[in-house]
This record gives structure tokens, sequence and C-alpha cells, in this order.
């Protein structure tokens, strides 16, 4: 904005002058207001940038929570899961245990009944021919 100002034997044209100066206070007052505005809108910028740290902040510190109690969950359930398997281990070695016995029983029974069945069929045997021996006297005797 350059100017130049008419002149007189008094020296610049007052009212040039003075509309100049008027000009550049309502372009000086323009700016002071831009500048206002753009440093409020710098201090709410501020304001909002602090708040989303704070936020992040917060978050952060959530997802560090959520992430030990995470961990602690799957240590709790790893060491139960311990627990069950060796519960399920010692059950399972219990029952193993009660058939085997069970299965000795069942094959000394099974031996014992063997062994009956062996001495019943040599007596059997023995009372067949006994009594065909007397048979045979009979016939003899006849």
């Amino acid at each position: 904005m350059v100017n130049k100002f008419s002149t007189s034997l008094q020296g610049y044209n007052k009212t040039e002058v003075n509309n100049f100066v008027n000009e550049v206070i309502n372009e000086y007052e323009g700016m002071l207001k831009k500048l206002k505005n753009s440093c409020e809108v710098i201090d709410s910028l501020k304001a909002e940038l602090k708040h989303y740290k704070d936020n992040a902040a917060s978050l952060n510190r959530a997802i560090l929570i959520a992430e030990e109690s995470t961990n602690t969950i799957k240590k709790a359930a790893y060491e139960e899961s311990k627990v069950i398997i060796e519960d399920a281990k010692r059950n399972a070695t219990k029952v193993i245990n009660n058939a085997l016995h069970k299965a000795e029983r069942i094959e000394e029974d099974a031996e014992t009944l063997r062994r009956k069945v062996s001495v019943y069929k040599r007596r059997f045997k023995a009372l067949m021919e006994s009594q065909l021996d007397e048979l045979e006297e009979f016939d003899e005797r006849l």
C-alpha cells in the first residue's frame, strides 16, 4: 500500500494523510482481530490436543490393565488345566488299576472253574468207567 500524497505550501494534504492513516488503522485493527481469532483457535486446538493426549494416556493405561488381566486369566486357566490333567491322570490310573485287579480276579475265577470242570470230568469219567465195569461184570454173570 504505497501512497503518494499531494503537497501544498503547508506540507502534505491533511485529508489525504488522515485518510491514509485511517486506512492503516483499519487494516491494523483487522490484522489484530485476525491475530486474536487465530490465537483463540490455537488455544482451542491446544486444549483439544491436550484432551486427546489425556484420552490416549487413559486408553494406554486401560490397554495395559487389559493385557495384565488377560495374562493373569491365561495363567490361571493354564494352572487349572494342569490340575485337571493331573486329576484325570490319577483317576485314569485308579480306573486302570481297578480294571486290572478285576481282570486278575476274573482270570483266577476262570482258572478255578477250569480246574473244577477238569476234576468233574475226571470223576465223571471214573464213575462212568466204574459203571461200565459193573455192567460188564453183570453181563459176565449172566
